[in-house]
Formats: C-alpha cells, sequence, structure tokens
C-alpha cells in the first residue's frame, strides 16, 4: 500500500500528475482540485495516495490532502461510484462541500459533476447519511466521555458532514463545540479540519 509520494513533479496533464521518487515516476489520476494545488514543474511536490487494484490494471490517485483523501474513499464506497466518478465530483466539489450536501440531503449539489445524474446523486447521499447514522447511532452526538449533547443548527450539520469525512462522531462533536454555533456549516468544518490538522503535527 503506498500512502503518499513525495518527489519532484515531472509532467502534467489534466487529469494526470507523475511524481518521481528515487528515479521511478509514479503516474497518479488526480482531480481538477489537486491538479489546481500542484507546483510547476521540477518542484517538489506530496501528494497522498490511494490504490486501486483491478484484474487487467493497478491504478493509482493522487490527493491534495488527507481530507480529499477520505472523501473520495467514502464516494467510492458508495455502490455504482466508481473512481472516475468520485474524481468527477472532487474537481466540482471540495471535500467539505461534498459533506454538506450529503448530510444536509443536497443532491443537486453533486449533479454539477460531469457524468454524475439525478440517481446516482441521490444514491450517494442516501448512502453516506446512512453511513453517518451507523457510526452515531442514537440521534445527538457522543462525546468521549460517552454521554449524548444535542447539537444544534449549523453545529450538527457540521458534525453530521464530518462523519461523511471519516471523523467518529465524538472527534467531531468535540472539535465542532470549541466553535461559534452560529457559523456557517462550511465554515464550521473549515476551522475543525484546521484543528484535526494542527493535531496530528504536534
Amino acid at each position: 500500500m503506498i500512502d503518499s509520494l513525495h518527489g519532484k513533479l515531472i509532467h502534467t496533464e489534466p487529469g494526470l500528475a507523475v511524481v518521481e521518487c528515487g528515479g521511478v515516476g509514479f503516474a497518479c489520476q488526480i482531480s481538477q482540485n489537486t491538479q489546481r494545488h500542484l507546483p510547476g514543474l521540477g518542484e517538489s511536490v506530496q501528494l497522498v495516495t490511494r490504490m486501486n487494484v483491478r484484474e487487467d490494471a493497478i491504478e493509482l490517485f493522487g490527493f491534495v490532502s488527507r481530507n480529499e483523501s477520505a472523501c473520495f474513499k467514502m464516494l467510492t464506497s458508495v455502490s455504482g461510484v466508481g473512481p472516475k466518478a468520485a474524481l468527477s465530483i472532487l474537481s466540482e466539489l471540495t471535500p467539505e462541500q461534498v459533506a454538506v450536501a450529503a448530510a444536509s440531503g443536497d443532491s443537486r449539489a453533486l449533479t454539477r459533476a460531469s457524468g454524475v445524474g439525478p440517481k446516482l446523486a441521490q444514491r450517494i447521499v442516501l448512502e453516506l447519511k446512512d453511513k453517518v447514522k451507523k457510526l452515531g447511532g442514537a440521534s445527538g452526538s457522543p462525546t468521549l466521555s460517552g454521554a449524548m449533547v444535542p447539537p444544534a443548527g449549523h453545529a450538527e450539520q457540521a458534525i453530521s458532514a464530518l462523519g461523511v469525512l471519516g471523523y467518529s462522531p465524538s472527534e467531531a462533536a468535540l472539535m465542532v463545540t470549541r466553535f461559534d454555533p452560529e457559523l456557517p456549516v462550511e465554515e464550521l468544518i473549515r476551522l475543525s479540519l484546521k484543528e484535526f490538522a494542527k493535531n496530528m503535527q504536534r
């Protein structure tokens, strides 16, 4: 399993980046979002990666962040959503926007992606919401101590959305409740992800 690549960017084209590590060039399929964040050719780059092994091919997918990688994993866990459709969605929406769409039931937002029709978008929203419910159990969000706290409004949506990105309800609840619950949902998610990233670096 290749978790990440850190090397020199030697080639790019729409949907593809080649990173040279130790003299070997790794071709990664990427979203437009990741493509926009790539440095110039010959410069150092780091991509989080996911590998997909098929009978006829081994594919490597690269992402600008672990949040995008986690969102890709969640999307491809939905029946009928392959890597191509997941990259298409992540080319149109940020991981935060995908999470908000799933948590709020906004399937129309997903249809902005090429190749994602209304039926597939609805299935994605339903299955991702179901996965989050299974993680969270009963209504309300558990803290690490096991107590159930009923977050209100935007905070509740942000916690559900972070579940779409792979965070447990307890992790999400403890992080989101640090911020003003009246902030927009996407802002709560952005601030929470920023804090998660800081904690990982400590």
